[in-house]
């Protein structure tokens, strides 16, 4: 039976056209991550930060308004061996909670194709000190790599309590690079330094995990700026995930959140009571015949070799 994806079934990034026959997945060390340069210079950073004032930031609109439905190809995800890389320590409803997250997590602006849209994102622990996960069609969407490319990390209303942090580069798996495939939707930027410092010494880092078991409780954050949300504040889910048995690999979780929550944090190990968890997913996609579930992408081998890119960067 053949299953689509309209665009109003999209509820945290469905985007791109998915490989629809099934290729080999390439190993390690033939997939290499791709890299687009950003903000690359001084001048062109403080450009950025000029550009996206809090009116901006408040109109811009979720990317899911601006892109088509993919078609999409069940695919297992490379893996290889288990690692956690753990946070530095330092520390859907609304989150009404404190602690790391309303640091970390952050909303991500960016110009695509003439428009101002925007995503969600999560600052990592990273031997940089400056990387941001995202989902891939969050940096790069069918062929164009996003301009204006920012995080304003605890964005709350237009206000960036912890300023905005223009992209350095970019950074997408190969698979989403070659054909778009929703199995490697995953996306990193390495920001620049803002006032002489690093992201993740001003807010901050979340771990992250690769290789890990399946089906595991996971919390997931995120800023929906689709009905019946607005963009303007935190919001989260948690609960029991299992894996997609549809149209892909993905976790999948029990979730309300819409566009402009992609690229949100999937969290293992997470502590209500420090904010504190284990980044192993983004906010990704969902179906339209499938209301009310959230889906996000395996950590395996590529998603790995991405940040690993990111944080030498």
């Amino acid at each position: 039976m053949k299953r689509t994806a309209s665009r109003a079934g999209i509820l945290a990034g469905l985007v791109g056209l998915a490989v629809t026959a099934l290729t080999a997945v390439a190993s390690p060390a033939q997939a290499v991550p791709v890299t687009q340069a950003a903000a690359d210079t001084a001048a062109e950073a403080q450009a950025v930060a000029a550009y996206w004032t809090p009116e901006r930031m408040r109109s811009a609109v979720p990317i899911e308004r601006l892109v088509k439905a993919p078609s999409l190809s069940p695919k297992d995800v490379a893996k290889g061996e288990s690692t956690i890389v753990q946070s530095i320590p330092n520390g859907g409803g609304a989150w009404t909670g404190a602690g790391k997250v309303v640091q970390t997590a952050g909303r991500v602006f960016f110009t695509m194709g003439g428009r101002n849209a925007s995503c969600s994102g999560d600052a990592v622990t990273s031997g940089n000190g400056s990387v941001v996960i995202t989902a891939g069609h969050c940096v790069k969407y069918q062929g164009a790599w996003h301009t204006n490319w920012t995080f304003a990390p605890g964005y709350d209303n237009g206000n960036t309590p912890y300023g905005t942090w223009a992209a350095k580069s970019t950074l997408t798996t190969p698979q989403w690079e070659a054909s778009e495939d929703m199995n490697y939707d995953v996306g990193a930027a390495v920001v620049n330094p803002l006032n002489g410092q690093k992201l993740t010494d001003v807010v901050g880092a979340q771990g992250i995990a690769f290789n890990q078991a399946r089906n595991q409780s996971m919390y997931t954050f995120g800023y929906p700026a689709a009905a019946p949300y607005d963009g303007t504040k935190l919001i989260y889910c948690s609960g029991s995930t299992f894996t997609d048995f549809l149209l892909t690999k993905d976790h999948g979780m029990n979730c309300n959140m819409t566009g402009g929550s992609s690229g949100g944090p999937w969290f293992l190990n997470f502590s209500e009571a420090t904010g504190a968890g284990v980044q192993a997913s983004v906010n990704s996609f969902g179906y339209t015949f499938l209301p009310g579930y959230m889906f996000g992408p395996y950590f395996g081998t590529d998603a790995q070799n991405l940040y690993n890119k990111a944080q030498a960067a």
